[in-house]
């Protein structure tokens, strides 16, 4: 397992001991993160939804929080998933019954007592770690590898990244408005998968409130500038190579937002 990405966490506890602990387990090692702390069971529902932690840890209490762990949990049980979280609960409750009717309703991998002899955040986080391998196979090996598991927010960052990384390639100054512009437009080709240049511009029109025009000026602007500026134009062809038309020596807007979409796309 060297040679996975770190654990990604989302803890659900109220006691800010508790939490503290839990972070100083995490700050001592390298193999795990935690995605989302809080003592609300709604925004660990979120966490949950915008983070894909690949394992949860649940205080069933929550007694100075806001909700109940039981309540996270029927929701969370009701969440479709690629790959279901690991889900491990930390209560104070040792009624063998509760726990029994716990795993099988939820599906609950792991109940920790906090009353057990030696119990700590770092035995929850050992054992999470211990059976990792077995967790990610739960499927029958049919998931994708938790190396490539992305949340929303950090594919939508890796695809900002190279958007920016392109657009420094072609030589296009941050310095131009049409620059934000440019990538914006990228990143509702790719998000959307919008075939319709005039919906993306429109659509920016409205976002930045301004004319239709204005959008489209202002990324001409930007390509132009670069490619009239540039000492080195056989390097910009080696970026940029799609067919340029020879009545306007340089990529239309449509076209070059449109290229860049198609580059990103096929190598994600």
């Amino acid at each position: 397992m060297d040679n996975e990405r770190p654990m990604k966490i989302v803890l659900l506890e109220d006691d800010i001991s508790a939490c503290r602990k839990f972070i100083a387990c995490a700050n001592s090692r390298t193999d795990i993160i935690f995605v989302g702390i809080t003592g609300r069971s709604d925004d660990g529902l979120e966490h949950v939804r915008n983070k894909l932690p690949e394992a949860v840890i649940v205080d069933l209490e929550l007694t100075w929080g806001q909700g109940s762990g039981f309540d996270f949990l029927e929701k969370l049980y009701a969440m479709e998933f690629d790959i279901r979280p690991i889900v491990v609960i930390t209560t104070r409750n040792r009624c063998e019954d509760l726990h029994a009717q716990l795993h099988a309703q939820y599906g609950i991998d792991w109940i920790f007592c906090k009353l057990q002899d030696g119990y700590s955040p770092e035995m929850v986080i050992r054992h999470l770690l211990r059976f990792r391998p077995y967790f990610s196979k739960r499927h029958g090996g049919m998931n994708p590898s938790l190396k490539t598991l992305e949340s929303p927010e950090e594919l939508k960052n890796r695809i900002l990244q190279r958007i920016k990384a392109e657009m420094d390639a072609f030589g296009i100054s941050v310095k131009y408005k049409g620059r934000k512009i440019i990538e914006e437009a990228i990143y509702l080709i790719l998000s959307r998968g919008e075939k319709n240049s005039e919906t993306v511009f429109q659509d920016l029109a409205r976002m930045h409130k301004t004319h239709y025009n204005n959008i489209i000026r202002n990324i001409q602007k930007a390509i132009y500038d670069a490619w009239d500026n540039t000492d080195d134009i056989e390097a910009l062809l080696r970026v940029y190579t799609a067919p340029i038309r020879k009545e306007t020596g340089a990529p239309s807007p449509t076209e070059f937002v449109y290229y860049y979409a198609d580059k990103i796309r096929r190598d994600m």
